[in-house]
């Protein structure tokens, strides 16, 4: 394989321009928008692929890390000019027509990245959509610029000036977040873009700083119309976006004081299943209720729509039921090819808010419903009386424990009907999971599970406002499956797979936890601020 290799595909796929990125995917460009390849390409191969084709003069360029000059490669009659840029330990090689082909110039719309696959790829077949189904805008004519120093600086800039973003652009920063097995990636106008890999939040590699103006290019460009409306006229919105083989992304964007700015989560096609999550058997028995009220807590991030898409995946494969779900938006998409009939229903497409839509539900035969945002009152009572008519609900709150996810429920209410709520729930109340993520010792992250399972005891002691009492309950009633947070975090500590200072962490009883860790003889070395 040689650059004529992807000359000659260049002209078989009538690309205008093939982009090659050192540890990122291949980019054809195609009047009609931006597609990328399967694979990525190290920098290795690259380098490989430049010392066999730049002509003997820029050999010893290539050998030392610097762009050679632009050169031609010919395949049949066709010329076609290739240009290169070089970066620290990366290469960005352009190859285009050379009959459309201007003077040099610099690129502006990839970043070079740093990072190398364990393998050397070749490259397939083009797929996907065009990104968005949107051509990317045309760059202005870039300025005269001094020449370029031997050596790419140690943190490249990504000159986002040159151009208003694309889809591409956001859509190659996305292949790296899942090159690298990131949950999040963290766009901030003026800053550098970074992402959260292993729990830790850092700056992509390759990327600089980017404007406002060009963001919000990146974003708009992928942005449903009805998104972007609500985007200009409230400066939040949230919305999916789906890379065919890839993944799915949930994408909030908003503005703050450096302009606007973007937290987009991974959402992978493939759902997990119930022991890649480590979830407990006693959670699994919840999916086989006919009735009843199951909540899924925990702060932001925690993986409770993970959590829950497991739990409806579960299910699909078990039963024979009807199952809505209504999502804002619709995260981890369910197959249809299993045993259940799944509706997914996102608020804002599909329906105008998640209390409308759970109303509809009760008219549409639902065995099973889920509510990815117990966000307000309505909506909870509703929740409740559809738990309490028959059907299995589930639900998620962002509270960090199940005592407190109880009062959470009954405290939304004003005080002349919490009484008649708090009755409601003791009968309807089934399980409650509230779960937290800790980083592991190696890397990645785990889930560890604070389980409330209904029973008469509990029920009552939520009848009688005795909810202070509940904590108690899932100490003593272990054999129902119970668990506490601190038994879970001390549990993960035992089989090494949590630092203890990482469980310590993350332990909502301090005291507690740390009285569990003296008494197994396990210490506790706190990280301490750098100075």
């Amino acid at each position: 394989m040689n650059l004529e290799y992807f000359a000659r595909n260049l002209h078989r796929l009538g690309a205008t321009s093939i982009v090659l990125v050192s540890g990122n995917p291949v980019m054809l460009r195609f009047p009609t928008g931006d597609k990328f390849a399967q694979q990525t390409l190290a920098h290795g191969d690259l380098t490989k692929l430049l010392l066999e084709t730049v002509p003997a003069a820029s050999q010893a360029d290539v050998r030392a890390g610097r762009a050679p000059a632009a050169f031609e490669v010919t395949s049949g009659d066709a010329r076609y000019r290739v240009s290169v840029q070089a970066g620290p330990e990366a290469w960005k090689i352009t190859i285009e027509h050379a009959a459309a082909a201007g003077p040099p110039a610099v690129e502006a719309s990839i970043p070079i990245s740093v990072d190398e696959p364990e393998s050397a790829p070749v490259v397939p077949e083009v797929r996907g959509p065009s990104l968005g189904g949107r051509k990317s805008e045309a760059a202005p004519a870039a300025p005269a610029r001094a020449a370029a120093p031997a050596v790419a600086p140690a943190r490249p800039a990504h000159p986002v000036e040159a151009r208003q973003g694309s889809s591409a652009e956001l859509d190659q920063l996305l292949h790296k977040l899942v090159a690298d097995k990131g949950s999040d990636v963290h766009l901030t106008a003026g800053l550098l873009p970074r992402y959260r890999v292993g729990g830790n939040v850092l700056p992509v590699p390759g990327w600089g700083e980017i404007s406002d103006s060009h963001l919000r290019g990146m974003l708009t460009a992928v942005m449903p119309e009805r998104v972007r409306a609500e985007y200009e006229e409230t400066n939040d919105a949230d919305f999916a976006y789906a890379i065919e083989g890839l993944s799915r992304f949930r994408c909030n964007v908003a503005v703050d004081r450096h302009g606007a700015f973007a937290v987009i989560r991974r959402i992978p096609f493939e759902i997990l299943k119930p022991e890649q999550i480590g979830l407990p058997k006693k959670v699994l028995d919840l999916c086989f209720l006919s009735k009843g009220l199951v909540l899924v807590t925990g702060p932001t991030g925690s993986g409770k729509s993970t959590t829950l898409a497991t739990m409806i995946d579960y299910i699909n494969g078990a039963r024979q039921d009807h199952i809505i779900t209504i999502e804002d938006p619709v995260e981890f998409v369910h197959p249809d090819d299993k045993k259940c009939l799944i509706r997914q229903r996102e608020v804002g497409e599909h329906t105008g808010s998640f209390k409308r839509a759970l109303k509809a539900a009760l008219r549409e035969d639902p065995n099973i419903v889920l509510v990815g945002e117990m966000r307000d009152l309505e909506t909870i009572a509703i929740a409740i009386e559809t738990a309490e008519t028959g059907h299995l609900v589930f639900g998620t709150l962002h509270t960090s424990t199940a005592p407190s996810t109880v009062d959470r429920i009954i405290d939304q209410f004003p005080a002349d009907r919490q009484e008649q709520i708090r009755v409601m729930l003791s009968e309807s109340l089934r399980g409650v999971v509230a779960q937290t993520l800790c980083k592991k010792i190696g890397g990645g992250r785990v889930a560890a599970y604070e389980i409330l399972i209904g029973s008469k005891a509990v029920s009552n002691l939520i009848r009688e406002g005795k909810t202070f009492q509940l904590y108690s309950i899932m100490q003593t009633q272990k054999a129902a499956g119970n668990v506490t947070l601190s038994d879970s975090l001390m549990n993960l500590v035992k089989q090494k797979i949590v630092e203890p200072s990482e469980a310590y962490m993350k332990a909502v009883n301090k005291e507690e936890f740390r009285g569990m860790l003296d008494r197994a003889g396990i210490r506790v070395e706190l990280p301490t601020a750098e100075e």
